[in-house]
């Protein structure tokens, strides 16, 4: 009650001075000052305005009436920026008054060459002359040249392939890099399609990644050909590092039959890095130590330094224990093993 009793007096109050000082003597000299202030500012505007000034504006560019079977590979300009000079009064008319219309380019009106066409400033500038002022003087036109290219119905599809450099933070690996698409249609003048063997993603400069990564990447542009889809999804899988050890043992290979291969210790620990992900599915079967008879009659000794014939993917950092190991070459029966 008493809130509502002490906003009624403040309201009044000042109700009270707002309506003492509209009718006191300065108020009526304030207004007097504000009319001639807005007077004079309104006869200096137009003073201004009557002036000439340059300015600058866009007007959009379209292209019209494209046969079903022809696909512009270089699409022309969006717009064009132009310069123009006037009086104040007709550039402020073109800024809130008159929007421009956009200049019409109609396909069947221009006969290329090589599947090139080429609109020069003096054919673009008649389509925007007609839409200014008659004493609007055109300064000048970017760009003076509206080009495009275009393909009749020629296309390939061309694999995806990354252009740039990506790697992953310490004990992280890059598993593998997954485009979606992975290939994509490529269209372009005859000439220049057999020249194409894939779409080349925009330059790429990705480090230290640490966790699975997807982002749309667009492809590189290249003059007069057209990708189809423009971009593509890139997905970076990543994985963490981890140690395993397996017993892999030594095989003798192209060993006559009276012959057989005797290896101190017979099985070597073999340790390794693995992704996270692959470590259950990688086993001991996956690596091979195969001594060859006739690497070992090489040698003159008896030490025979361990080697991997094979590398399993996504095995790295591989260790041997021991590195060496002491052989020798017994004769047996030819019936041996039999």
């Amino acid at each position: 009650m008493f809130e509502r009793r002490n906003i009624k007096h403040i309201y009044l109050k000042i109700t009270r001075q707002v309506k003492d000082f509209l009718l006191s003597d300065k108020s009526r000299e304030f207004f007097i000052f504000l009319f001639f202030f807005l007077v004079a500012g309104g006869f200096w505007l137009l003073q201004t305005l009557n002036n000439d000034y340059e300015a600058e504006f866009s007007i959009p560019v379209r292209l019209k009436g494209v046969p079903n079977n022809v696909v512009i590979t270089s699409e022309p300009a969006s717009e064009l920026r132009i310069k123009v000079k006037d009086k104040g009064t007709v550039l402020l008319n073109y800024m809130l008054g008159k929007s421009f219309y956009p200049v019409t380019l109609d396909y069947s009106d221009y006969k290329g060459v090589d599947n090139q066409v080429r609109i020069y400033a003096p054919q673009i500038e008649r389509k925007v002359l007609s839409q200014l002022n008659v004493s609007t003087r055109l300064l000048s036109m970017k760009p003076d040249t509206l080009e495009y290219i275009y393909s009749t119905g020629a296309s390939k599809l061309v694999p995806v392939r990354l252009q740039g450099t990506v790697s992953a933070g310490r004990q992280y690996y890059l598993s593998d890099t997954i485009f979606r698409p992975d290939s994509v249609l490529v269209y372009a003048p005859e000439g220049v399609l057999d020249t194409i063997t894939a779409a080349y993603t925009q330059r790429v400069k990705l480090e230290d990644i640490s966790d699975t990564l997807k982002q749309q990447v667009p492809l590189r542009v290249q003059r007069g050909v057209k990708f189809v889809p423009a971009s593509i999804e890139m997905m970076l899988p990543v994985d963490i590092y981890t140690e395993k050890t397996v017993e892999v043992p030594l095989r003798g290979v192209n060993f006559p039959a009276d012959k057989v291969l005797r290896a101190f210790p017979s099985k070597v620990q073999v340790t390794f890095q693995v992704g996270l992900s692959h470590f259950r599915q990688i086993t001991a079967n996956d690596f091979h130590i195969y001594v060859s008879y006739e690497e070992l009659l090489r040698l003159g000794s008896d030490k025979y330094t361990v080697k991997l014939r094979n590398i399993p993917k996504g095995v790295s950092q591989i260790r041997f224990n021991p590195e060496q190991v002491d052989f020798l070459i017994e004769q047996v029966s030819p019936h041996y093993g039999n």
